[in-house]
């Protein structure tokens, strides 16, 4: 399930894993995303009210959600209902915004903590954050028309994050301590998240 699939660009990834997946996108019946979509795919496309899944209880054996949850009127409510029809031990995977100026009508800008808290609030635990783009080039890219050149930086690793992985590099410490530093300034960030067993 993509929840918040707007374009519906994430099916042609996930149904090129193999036949046997089924892709199923969700969003709200309209918005500049869902007004552009491609529609005559292979997944099927459902709206919804922003916050109460149409689906059944433990439906799903992934759930992804990309750049989507700072959008979300009631974010606290939808994680419930993803949480609801996540499948036991499944996960939810994705991205969503952190200290990354207002787009495309946002609501909300989630720390490392606040985002841990409402997923735990939820009834799901979090495994694991990984920092995007660092906050300072994207609000950089941002004030100068998110010029082209700066797009490599979602890819491939930014200015500041560079800096805390040189700085780190010289002082013994570990990967997490490094990934820490990262997501006190990161402007977006990964998250995988299961829903336990009962």
């Amino acid at each position: 399930l993509d929840v918040g699939c707007g374009t519906g660009r994430s099916e042609k990834v996930f149904t090129s894993l193999g036949r046997d997946l089924v892709w199923v996108g969700v969003d709200i019946v309209s918005s500049p995303a869902v007004d552009r979509r491609e529609t005559g795919r292979h997944g099927r496309f459902v709206a919804f009210d922003g916050i109460e899944l149409p689906f059944a209880d433990d439906t799903f054996d992934l759930i992804y959600s990309n750049q989507v949850l700072e959008h979300v009127r009631h974010p606290e409510r939808l994680l419930r209902e993803v949480c609801r029809v996540l499948k036991p031990e499944a996960a939810f995977v994705g991205g969503t915004s952190n200290l990354e100026p207002y787009h495309a009508l946002s609501y909300w800008n989630f720390t490392p903590f606040g985002f841990k808290t409402i997923v735990e609030d939820a009834g799901m635990r979090l495994v694991e954050m990984r920092p995007g783009i660092d906050g300072p080039t994207l609000i950089d890219r941002q004030v100068r028309g998110r010029p082209a050149e700066l797009n490599r930086f979602f890819k491939d690793t930014s200015p500041l994050n560079e800096r805390i992985i040189a700085s780190k590099r010289r002082k013994p410490g570990d990967v997490r301590r490094v990934n820490d530093r990262m997501l006190q300034f990161c402007g977006h960030f990964g998250f995988h998240v299961v829903k336990p067993r009962p």
